[in-house]
């Protein structure tokens, strides 16, 4: 079971690299339609049928590439989908069946916001939702898994606020990081630290964080104006520092105690390698590889976060000299 749930979690980490590559090849709407493609089952049906498939969508002629990108996420989430199925009716029987059902309505919820991103055409709130929801799915996975262990580690009641804390911030900058992608305001401002010009005089934030906005035949590249998506992309860029300075005190603060040290190490270097690839993503403008890399790392680093509240909560205190601070 536990190799299962460990699987599955590797495959909700996979699910959300594809869709990151889907969303950043401007693939989403490769298959105009929800759940086949073009009224077929695979893009190569539909492009056997072009001008059928044409006649259906003239206005969307098909492109295969991106096509196989957008169905290559859905059957890899169809998969996940009945791989936690198989999971919910395993842990019927055991305290974890809450967890299970858990997991099952957040997976249909999933399928339903997959639907809604084709069908309204890329709305921002609809496509931020679906990725946070492949968060939570991947989180919610690795927390079953760390439930069913045997003998969870000693708790830490002195590291449960600076984690709290830190796992509050890190909801938030991914929160701004699925915004920012989906109003296609990643590449706004291009020079450091925060953007070029006066541009504190163009931030509205009212236009920038309105989750409904106008109709649009299609929200594809977005239709927000340069002021609301620059103020997107530097609010992003701001609570990034909050977020890496209250990850980089966690992870010290867990790596001044021996039984906590690997997990504060890990924070720490994806934390890094997070704020890396931030830059990386300005200086280089947007290249897929790093973009990608980027989307993946905040899954990772979210599992971490989510695990170390958890680890941190999970016994009562023991005097294990282990537990102890160290010097640094």
């Amino acid at each position: 079971m536990n190799r299962l749930i460990l699987a599955t979690a590797l495959l909700a980490f996979t699910v959300i690299l594809v869709g990151a590559f889907t969303r950043l090849t401007d693939a989403g709407l490769g298959c105009p339609d929800w759940p086949g493609c073009y009224g077929f089952l695979t893009p190569t049906a539909a492009e056997a049928n072009a001008d059928l498939a044409l006649s259906r969508y003239p206005d969307r002629p098909l492109e295969l590439v991106k096509a196989w990108a957008e169905m290559g996420h859905r059957y890899i989430a169809s998969l996940l989908g009945m791989l936690i199925l198989v999971i919910a009716a395993l842990s019927w029987r055991t305290p974890q069946r809450g967890h299970g059902l858990a997991l099952v309505a957040l997976v249909l919820c999933q399928g339903a916001l997959g639907m809604w991103t084709v069908t309204l055409n890329l709305m921002p709130v609809v496509v931020m939702g679906h990725l946070l929801g492949g968060l939570t799915l991947f989180c919610l996975l690795i927390l079953l898994w760390l439930r069913r262990r045997a003998e969870p580690p000693a708790a830490e009641p002195g590291l449960v606020l600076p984690a709290t804390l830190a796992l509050i911030a890190l909801i938030g900058q991914i929160v701004l990081g699925g915004w920012t992608s989906a109003n296609y305001a990643a590449v706004v401002c291009t020079s450091l630290p925060i953007c070029e010009g006066d541009w504190w005089h163009s931030l509205n934030f009212a236009k920038a964080f309105s989750l409904i906005q106008p109709d649009a035949p299609s929200y594809e590249f977005g239709i927000l104006d340069y002021g609301a998506r620059m103020t997107i992309h530097v609010t992003h860029r701001l609570w990034a520092l909050v977020t890496a300075a209250l990850l980089l005190y966690l992870a010290w603060r867990l790596m001044m105690r021996r039984a906590w040290r690997r997990l504060g190490q890990a924070i720490a270097l994806m934390t890094l390698l997070q704020v890396g690839l931030g830059v990386a993503n300005v200086v280089l403008q947007l290249p897929l590889a790093v973009a990608v890399a980027h989307n993946g790392g905040a899954a990772l680093l979210a599992v971490l976060l989510v695990s170390a509240n958890y680890l941190l909560r999970a016994r009562v205190p023991s005097p294990d000299p282990a537990g102890e601070e160290v010097p640094c």
